[in-house]
């Protein structure tokens, strides 16, 4: 994994880096395993309490690596990932195969995720950002819905993640193009958070004051926003009460309060 994914946590907070630099951050099979990985130590850390994911180097991630195939040329690449015998229906990682992992899994990630964009967002690149809780983007960034450059579809998640952020229009016209925009509109589309001059120090700011609330509020709310999607009105409401009987007075619930009251740092324990 360390040849493609880095990990440093400090006060809670996981810096996770893509770290394939000279090739853009593309995604091989490599880089899916290292992401899929990342995401499953994470989840297992109990004393996490956010996330931060960025690209190293000149870009977030240019989208698959289509020489990873080994062909002379991209469009001999692209034919060979088109290949009928490739499957991608089975299902390999829960209810997801590996390419769509690599983006879900930041999803299915117990704390919240912060993308911080910059450079290129292609194709598996957008996808993979889309799998954050935030997207913070560079003005500059070029983003893209690629996949039907190489005459394909969104195949990482993306479908299931673009239509809780932007209007569906918007949605079918990126995807029918592949047209390149900007931060700018990305932000205007509903696929940016916010659009930073410097992505990374701003999601750090935000990771670290998310780290220092209630972990047991924050991993409540995480779940009732990746739930709620597929919930009746009835159940969304039954959900957010069973959530909140289920921290109001723990620990770090009362914690939350004196805290404020006596002006000193919260002192919470890990959530699970």
């Amino acid at each position: 994994m360390k040849d493609r994914v880095s990990i440093e946590i400090s006060g809670g907070v996981a810096d996770v880096r893509l770290v394939r630099a000279d090739k853009m951050n593309a995604l091989d099979d490599r880089m899916f395993d290292a992401l899929v990985e990342a995401g499953t130590a994470l989840a297992a850390d109990a004393s996490l309490r956010c996330v931060v994911l960025s690209g190293e180097g000149r870009a977030f991630c240019a989208g698959i690596d289509l020489g990873r195939l080994g062909a002379k040329d991209a469009a001999a690449s692209a034919s060979a990932l088109a290949d009928p015998g490739y499957r991608l229906a089975p299902r390999t990682h829960g209810i997801a195969n590996r390419p769509q992992k690599a983006a879900w899994v930041w999803r299915e990630l117990p704390v919240p995720v912060i993308a911080a964009v910059h450079g290129v967002a292609f194709g598996g690149g957008f996808q993979v950002m889309l799998g954050a809780d935030m997207r913070y983007v560079a003005p500059d960034t070029r983003l893209s819905v690629m996949e039907v450059k190489w005459g394909l579809v969104p195949d990482m998640a993306g479908t299931v993640l673009m239509r809780e952020l932007a209007r569906a229009d918007v949605i079918r016209e990126l995807t029918y193009t592949g047209r390149i925009f900007s931060g700018e509109e990305a932000l205007a589309y509903g696929f940016a958070t916010r659009v930073c001059a410097d992505p990374r120090a701003a999601a750090f700011e935000t990771a670290r004051e998310i780290a220092a609330k209630s972990p047991s509020a924050i991993e409540a709310a995480k779940r009732i926003y990746n739930r709620i999607g597929a919930l009746s009105e009835a159940e969304a409401l039954l959900q957010e009460s069973v959530e909140q009987d289920a921290i109001k007075g723990g620990h770090n619930q009362v914690e939350s309060v004196a805290s404020q009251r006596d002006r000193r740092p919260a002192r919470f324990v890990d959530a699970r």
